[in-house]
């Protein structure tokens, strides 16, 4: 079978983005986003650490047929902190009042990736006739590793003192093979066979990220398995079985409390499969779109 690790040609290089990008004026935060193409709406939700840029693989094939979104969280890639403390909540209501803002008031297709997949999933929660499609790839909201609290005060603590630091040092290394494997290694399975401009924009766009010691606190303290019996829509859950940040057992721990579920595990993979394994995650999302799912239905 051939290997479909990273993307040799990518769509999203050919695009002048700079025709996609808005703002927006939300209660106590501006919010800046892209936007592609046109029909039934998707909306991307980024990582920690993240921004809409987490995205680029995938926003130039749905949105050939549907209207692709992804925005920066407040605190994250190019737009400013909000007024209100950063918490998961927060983040929920944030993201109906983006929705009604650009006037997507139902049949909205949410993804997200970790601390992303968190959001989406409370924003389901919060107001589930808005949405009738959920995609959690390697999401957070399970406290399941080693010592969380204590590991997540010394990330956060690390990040306050060497974030900026570690911007530049990750700069450098999309360039020079060893520090881009030790960079990058955390998150992908192979950095060194994603393209030097992927890995750019990513630490172009997400470094600084001032609300990240925030948001971090608030999903270490923010367990969501006891309300995910509650999601009806109908929802997939994508994983890399070699996701470092989030194990994989998590993606079956959603699985198994989410009643409308399925499950797409990425061999070789970790923990973004939307820029690791793009061709295949867009086209299981396809299908899933495209999916007719019955009540009781699981893959």
């Amino acid at each position: 079978m051939r290997d479909d690790y990273g993307n040799p040609d990518p769509d999203w290089l050919k695009i002048d983005w700079r025709q996609h990008l808005h703002r927006v004026q939300l209660p106590g935060a501006e919010v800046n986003y892209a936007e592609i193409g046109e029909g039934d709406p998707i909306v991307f939700i980024h990582g920690i650490s993240g921004s809409w840029q987490n995205w680029l693989e995938n926003l130039p094939h749905f949105g050939r047929n549907q209207r692709a979104i992804a925005l920066d969280l407040p605190g994250f890639g190019a737009s400013p902190m909000p007024s209100w403390p950063i918490d998961m909540p927060a983040y929920g209501r944030l993201l109906h009042d983006f929705c009604e803002e650009l006037g997507l008031s139902k049949d909205v297709t949410v993804v997200g990736n970790s601390m992303g997949g968190l959001v989406a999933a409370e924003a389901v929660l919060g107001e589930p006739s808005r949405f009738n499609r959920l995609v959690l790839v390697s999401a957070a909201g399970f406290i399941n590793t080693w010592l969380p609290h204590q590991r997540g005060v010394a990330t956060s603590h690390a990040w306050d003192r060497f974030g900026a630091r570690v911007g530049a040092l990750a700069r450098f290394s999309v360039t020079h093979p060893i520090p881009r494997w030790i960079n990058f290694r955390f998150a992908m399975r192979y950095p060194g066979r994603l393209r030097k401009e992927l890995l750019w924009e990513q630490v172009n766009a997400g470094v600084p990220c001032p609300g990240f010691t925030d948001a971090l606190a608030s999903i270490l303290e923010y367990d969501a398995r006891d309300r995910l019996e509650d999601i009806q829509i109908p929802t997939m859950i994508v994983w890399g079985f070699e996701d470092w940040v989030i194990s994989a057992a998590a993606a079956l721990s959603y699985h198994r409390r989410i009643p409308k579920s399925r499950l797409e595990i990425f061999e070789h993979t970790g923990h973004v499969p939307q820029m690791e394994r793009p061709e295949r995650f867009n086209r299981v999302l396809d299908e899933f779109i495209d999916a007719q799912l019955a009540p009781g239905d699981s893959a």
